[in-house]
């Protein structure tokens, strides 16, 4: 295949179009919910008050502001792709910010600006705390304002879309992997995020796991469910060549917001019935090492108990499940393994792991 034919096959998977818009017609489609820049992200892209000051006062001086992309939903609406952090700082700014739960976020007062230092302590418009705001003349001014939207179009396929957010967001402020991930399911389907939501939060799948509560806010949870769902069911020969398991699930997101809701249906039974055996059989202690020694579990979250246990278990459900003693002398039978003693793993990349420990679960519960 040549350049030509190549750019010209990858050019009709993706339909945009561009045009500039003002921050008050911005701000009028946000209010009308025909524009979404999700607020459960909002945590994820931090910005500090300098960060925020900055770009009030690059609108303020009329200096360019980077394109704003935004995907067209089945709906209609404006996913934002790229720009969260740029409109989010914008919509606080002018007091019409909400957050997850639907209620406005108190808007900001600005820091000393790099050229405006009188932009110190300055609001939009007053409010309770703020003893300065912009003039009327200046309002005007920041709304009339104009970013440059680009839109990519309904037609536009998932890989199209899903490659582009990546592109576009694979720098910045994004704290985790899986937040990334969290972007990138929404932008593709909010339904199949919300699903992945609602998995993740059984109370046995989070009693099983027991993380403490800077991994949950990392969302390394999802992460887990998101491992659960793509690696439980995968042959051994791909499991061998899974290679960086983080670029292996992005990747997998694709495929998870293909599946229907039969499909759906069957991979949360199979969850849900993987994660309460344990919950029932072993409790918190499910995902900690045994000590053959003394009986007793030690240390935090283990990701070999979870590739062992979790996905060696859920590869049989919801068509076979083994009792509670049958789960108990499968976790003795791990921790007396000596392939799986004390730094087994150290220094593994999860790949390498996941070669020895999901084939050895599924050997466990195949009897």
């Amino acid at each position: 295949m040549t350049l030509e034919s190549e750019l010209e096959l990858y050019r009709q998977r993706i339909t945009t179009d561009s045009y500039p818009m003002s921050i008050s017609e911005i701000a009028n489609l946000y209010r009308d919910g025909e524009m979404d820049i999700h607020p459960e992200f909002q945590r994820i892209f931090r910005w500090s008050g300098a960060q925020r000051t900055k770009l009030i006062e690059s609108v303020l001086l009329g200096i360019p502001l980077p394109s704003i992309f935004v995907a067209q939903n089945e709906d209609g609406v404006w996913d934002v792709v790229d720009g969260v952090q740029r409109l989010s700082t914008i919509f606080q700014f002018m007091g019409i910010l909400r957050d997850d739960e639907g209620e406005l976020v108190e808007p900001f007062v600005c820091e000393a600006a790099p050229f405006l230092t009188s932009l110190e302590g300055v609001a939009y418009e007053r409010f309770e705390g703020a003893e300065k705001t912009l003039t009327r003349a200046q309002q005007l001014d920041f709304k009339r304002s104009r970013v440059d939207v680009k839109i990519i179009k309904r037609e536009s396929d998932n890989r199209a879309k899903y490659d582009l957010f990546q592109r576009l967001n694979s720098y910045g402020s994004i704290a985790t992997p899986q937040e990334l991930r969290n972007c990138l399911l929404v932008s593709l389907s909010r339904t199949h995020f919300d699903w992945l939501q609602d998995v993740a939060s059984s109370k046995d799948f989070k009693d099983v796991l027991n993380l403490p509560d800077r991994l949950v806010k990392e969302q390394y949870h999802l992460e887990l469910a998101l491992r659960f769902i793509t690696l439980r069911s995968l042959p051994e020969a791909r499991i061998s060549s899974i290679g960086n398991i983080g670029e292996f699930l992005s990747a997998e997101i694709l495929s998870l917001v293909e599946q229907g809701y039969a499909e759906l249906r069957a991979e949360k039974e199979a969850f849900d019935i993987c994660f309460k055996t344990l919950n029932d059989a072993l409790g918190g202690d499910s995902m900690r090492k045994l000590n053959p020694a003394t009986g007793r579990t030690e240390g935090a979250f283990s990701s070999t108990a979870f590739e062992v246990l979790a996905l060696g278990l859920g590869h049989y459900a919801p068509e076979r499940v083994p009792n509670g003693d049958d789960v108990q002398r499968a976790r003795e039978t791990l921790w007396n393994d000596p392939s799986f003693a004390p730094g087994h793993a150290t220094g593994q990349r999860a790949d390498q792991r996941m070669k020895r420990t999901i084939p050895f679960g599924r050997r466990l519960f195949s009897a």
